[in-house]
């Protein structure tokens, strides 16, 4: 939640009341409440009161229900973190690559969604990330949420971000991008494409989703899927009766 557009880094991570109730879609009073009841930290400098952004990732991560996706998805990213998202259909693919950027929001991040036409239309895509909650026309007029299409050759996701970190070349705040599984290549171009994406992460303030239906896994052996899952540094399965997140571990020999 990168609110604070100017100013030293410190003034950056101090948030005003206004900013806050803005942002959480509530009152300055109840935000007061919140601040005397000391269920908020805050502080006072002088006659203004102010929050810091720790303060209010910590009292969102404490306030949201575990069993929302966002709440659980808060508790389980990291920066940075190569993440493999397989999903039972397009739709909650929707709301898990909103969840995940509003995590990114909240942590001061930039998101951006690569995309490609034969998938549909850029248009399409904004309004399904907004049905299920992505507030997008102010994100983009923020410059935090930017669409990338894919116009590359195949497997060229790699030069991709390597162009992207330059770009954000100095920039403190850790960067939110989200992919489709490359269908346009072969599983052994994929696999070693993704295998180069994780040794990039590795460095980085990046956080990279790949989504995955879970149709296409149709295809796949065993071998395969587990082939793909370690190269990951966690997997996300979301369906209609349930979700299930694990972490990969480093081999003990």
């Amino acid at each position: 939640m990168d609110v604070m557009d100017a100013g030293s880094s410190q003034n950056r991570e101090l948030l005003s009341v206004d900013e806050v109730a803005g942002y959480l879609g509530v009152g300055p009073v109840t935000i007061y409440r919140w601040c005397r009841e000391e269920r908020l930290p805050c502080m006072k400098i002088g006659r203004v009161w102010r929050i810091r952004r720790q303060a209010l990732e910590d009292f969102l991560e404490r306030s949201e229900q575990s069993f929302t996706l966002a709440g659980r998805l808060r508790s389980f990213l990291e920066i940075p973190d190569n993440i493999l998202s397989i999903t039972q259909d397009i739709e909650l693919m929707h709301r898990l690559d909103v969840a995940f950027f509003g995590v990114g929001e909240s942590r001061g991040g930039t998101m951006i969604k690569y995309h490609s036409e034969p998938g549909g239309s850029l248009e399409e895509l904004r309004a399904e990330l907004e049905k299920y909650g992505l507030a997008v026309s102010r994100l983009e007029g923020e410059g935090r949420l930017r669409f990338v299409e894919e116009k590359g050759p195949p497997g060229s996701r790699v030069d991709m971000l390597r162009r992207l970190i330059e770009e954000e070349g100095g920039n403190e705040h850790s960067v939110w991008v989200d992919f489709d599984w490359e269908e346009r290549i072969d599983f052994e171009t994929a696999i070693e494409q993704q295998r180069d994406l994780a040794d990039l992460v590795q460095d980085s303030r990046l956080v990279v989703n790949t989504s995955l239906l879970e149709r296409a896994l149709d295809g796949w052996s065993g071998a395969a899927l587990r082939r793909a899952q370690v190269l990951h540094s966690g997997t996300i399965w979301l369906s209609g009766t349930g979700m299930a997140m694990s972490r990969v571990s480093p081999p003990v020999f």
